[in-house]
């Protein structure tokens, strides 16, 4: 075998170790059910949940557990995902903006179910906010 061919081998196979090891950490799109179950299954891996925060009837968010004089580094929310569940998920990393927040249509957590005093909650680590756009067009109707 040339050297040549030998170089090229190895490249290709540090190529694919490299690929493989990072699909390993890539984390999945799923519901808290799914996440859930991924969870006790013993995969540690994080997992992204889409979800929408619940609001009253004048559309104001409920559920919202942070007091920054007490603990800045703590804070609980409920979420409801695409399935329609709603779970509460505590952070250490509350959001910089609490306006933003509340004002945003979607929700995106990154986290796992650990188990905290007997049961499993979600812990978030990351916070992805999609709120209302200030670029959409507003439509007035002209009689």
């Amino acid at each position: 075998m040339k050297i040549s061919h030998i170089i090229v081998l190895v490249i290709l196979a540090v190529g694919i170790g490299i690929f493989v090891s990072s699909s390993e950490n890539a984390s999945q799109y799923v519901d808290f059910d799914k996440a859930l179950s991924i969870a006790e299954e013993g995969d540690d891996n994080k997992i992204h949940v889409v979800g929408e925060l619940p609001r009253d009837a004048r559309g104001e968010v409920i559920g919202i557990e942070y007091n920054p004089m007490a603990d800045a580094n703590f804070m609980a929310f409920e979420l409801i995902d695409e399935k329609g569940k709603k779970q509460r998920v505590i952070t250490s990393t509350p959001p910089p903006s609490m306006t933003d927040f509340k004002r945003s249509e979607k929700v995106v957590v990154i986290g796992r179910y650990e188990s905290i005093e007997t049961k499993q909650q979600f812990v978030v680590t990351d916070i992805l906010l999609k709120c209302p756009s200030k670029y959409e067009e507003n439509t007035v109707a002209v009689k």
